[in-house]
């Protein structure tokens, strides 16, 4: 395997072999450099974490279930910086090329395993997701992409970043694959729906660029015509999809901050550009910020449950829009990441699964579109897209 994109770690590649039997028997993976691999060193995008932290002693929760399910290994994968970015671009280990649009950004944080399962490295790959970094670079890529219901995958040996936003996740080429793998990683805690309506999310599709916004719609539409189910659309935030952002976003670094505030100010490491504005802003924060924003995540998580109750509905929406080209200055990249985090926070906030469709295409690069459902249903989202595909 020759990595012409970037997407691993350099130096020796770190490979484990699969059981000899199991349901991803034959299937080759990546893990994103959060995850541990037992005697060797987790990096979490940034140097000085492995310098400051005991080598694992037992490979993560995840990447065992993968091996024991019979897919080897095949490396590890570049992540942006302590994964508190969706740019893809890590100052210390550079950005892994998007296969499916070079001349754009791949996406993070968990860029590399996106580039190596859409340029055909690996089979699949495990991503965590927080805000958005694995539907977000699965969008941008053309791949499948699960953020799962919070909590039914095994977190342990991550990284951590915020803790009540935090899941793993992962990306596949094949719907197929993509299905088997929630057989493997899902716990028991399953929430069977039968969904005969899909809510078409018109606040969220407004956040996309005009044109975007229209191809996103017409493969929406076209998307649940084929699943059968009947188009109503809504408007899921009363107080506006900016607002919902706004309380993901305080009580997200809130969370960060307190999980690394201590590592930070011992170490002082050198942060790169995009990152250290965020950790710097995350430090200012208090316990007024929690009273303020907290109160908009208990609504948000109370409205989506509201229109999923009775497990025959669905969310359909855009995941992002394409991502910027690798060369977009600032204010390009700001006015992007604010118009994709008011799509991404919806799960976030929420708690629930939602999947990226390789959808559309718009100016040339992939265009994902979503569907979210109620916690638990993460094998249903997982059928339909098998349901799409075929």
């Amino acid at each position: 395997m020759q990595d012409t994109f970037g997407a691993f770690m350099k130096g020796d590649p770190v490979t484990l072999p699969g059981a000899d039997n199991g349901p991803l028997a034959g299937q080759t993976f990546a893990a994103k450099d959060v995850f541990d691999i037992a005697g060797l060193p987790t990096g979490n995008g940034q140097p000085v974490w492995p310098e400051t932290h005991p080598l694992p002693t037992e490979n993560a929760g995840a990447v065992q279930q993968l091996l024991d399910a019979g897919a080897s290994l095949a490396g590890k994968t570049v992540c942006d910086e302590m994964c508190y970015s969706l740019a893809g671009d890590n100052a210390h280990y550079g950005a892994p090329i998007n296969p499916a649009a070079p001349d754009r950004a791949v996406g993070g944080s968990s860029s590399g395993s996106a580039s190596a399962v859409a340029g055909g490295l690996v089979d699949c790959a495990l991503g965590t997701d927080c805000g958005g970094s694995v539907r977000c670079p699965a969008s941008f890529s053309g791949l499948y992409g699960l953020r799962p219901t919070h909590d039914r995958v095994d977190a342990a040996g991550v990284a951590p970043l915020a803790g009540s936003f935090d899941v793993v996740g992962w990306f596949a080429r094949d719907a197929g694959l993509f299905a088997d793998i929630g057989g493997v990683l899902l716990d028991s805690r399953r929430t069977s729906i039968s969904p005969t309506k899909a809510l078409v999310v018109e606040d969220a599709f407004s956040r996309l660029p005009n044109d975007q916004g229209q191809i996103a719609k017409a493969a929406a539409n076209d998307t649940v015509s084929k699943l059968g189910l009947q188009s109503e659309p809504i408007a899921i935030a009363a107080e506006g999809l900016d607002r919902w952002f706004a309380a993901f976003r305080h009580l997200q670094a809130l969370e960060i901050w307190a999980n690394h505030a201590t590592w930070v100010t011992e170490n002082n490491p050198s942060f790169g550009p995009g990152v250290k504005e965020r950790f710097a802003y995350a430090a200012t924060l208090t316990d007024a910020h929690r009273v303020k924003h907290q109160p908009i995540r208990d609504i948000a998580r109370a409205r989506i449950d509201t229109v999923l109750d009775g497990g025959d509905t669905i969310l359909v929406l855009p995941t992002a829009p394409i991502s910027p080209k690798r060369d977009a200055g600032d204010a390009e990249v700001e006015d992007f990441r604010a118009r994709t985090m008011g799509l991404t926070c919806l799960a976030g906030l929420s708690g629930c699964p939602q999947i990226n469709l390789p959808a559309a295409e718009a100016l040339g690069a992939p265009l994902g579109l979503s569907l979210l459902g109620p916690r638990g249903s993460d094998e249903d989202l997982l059928n339909m897209a098998v349901a799409l595909s075929s």
